[in-house]
């Protein structure tokens, strides 16, 4: 009888052993045991995105698409989208002595800034799957991308101020009237100047044409006192603004 219970006992220990042995991070099989695991990881690995580390993505981690959806349509994002657009009307508040004379800017980018392509990647993925542009631009001339609230109201604040407001956004040229048909529709009204990329831009990665763009700015005699936007390369670059302001965004990511 003895040797019942100790033969019960091994059989436990070697399937305890199997269940490590076959566990990662790709592995969902065990999620219910090792749920804390995975969660941790895609939250650092969202983290990591935001905070530039992580670069030149062309997915999100198949096994992160899950908590990427979970955050980007939360209570969570919102709220830090909001903080972001605190911390702007914070500066706002002393940064900026405004001359009127015209040449005081400030730089949005279009998507996920001032307008939501999550109604889109909710039904491509989630940032799973490689982006397809000719499906995405097609989506945008169906003129349905909702208005971000929290950049829609700031925009206005801007503009009311006296402050030129620039759109400067990586679509292409072809896409200008829904673009402006979009934008308008959601309430924004008013801008300085929409810049999108034209044929001699689509060689460029995004950063060096925003920047260039920000250069033709500047040489007409423009002040940028900020730039907000939800990818690192509308932000980084010379000439740079006096102050930028990242959105959180981990869905994709554009150089």
């Amino acid at each position: 009888m003895a040797r019942k219970p100790l033969l019960i006992l091994a059989l436990a220990n070697l399937l305890i052993g199997l269940a490590d042995a076959d566990w990662n991070i790709l592995n969902q099989k065990w999620k219910n045991a090792r749920g804390d695991s995975l969660k941790n990881y895609c939250e650092s690995w969202r983290i990591n995105v935001e905070l530039h580390n992580i670069r030149e993505f062309e997915v999100v981690p198949q096994e992160c698409v899950y908590y990427i959806k979970k955050y980007m349509t939360s209570s969570q994002y919102k709220a830090d989208s909001e903080k972001a657009i605190e911390e702007v009307t914070l500066y706002l508040s002393s940064c900026c002595s405004l001359d009127g004379d015209g040449k005081d800017a400030w730089i949005f980018d279009v998507d996920d800034t001032l307008i939501s392509t999550i109604p889109y990647f909710k039904k491509h993925g989630f940032g799973g799957e490689k982006l397809n542009s000719t499906s995405l631009e097609a989506w945008m001339k169906e003129t349905k991308a909702p208005a971000l609230d929290h950049t829609l109201k700031l925009f206005h604040q801007i503009k009311d101020n006296g402050v030129k407001i620039f759109l400067i956004s990586s679509r292409s040229e072809t896409l200008r009237s829904p673009t402006v048909d979009n934008l308008i529709k959601v309430g924004y009204h008013g801008w300085a100047g929409l810049i999108l990329r034209g044929l001699d831009d689509e060689y460029m990665q995004v950063q060096e044409y925003k920047s260039q763009v920000r250069k033709r700015l500047v040489d007409q005699g423009y002040r940028i006192w900020g730039i907000i936007g939800d990818q690192w390369s509308s932000l980084k670059g010379l000439p740079d603004a006096k102050r930028t302001f990242k959105l959180p965004n981990s869905i994709y990511y554009l150089s």
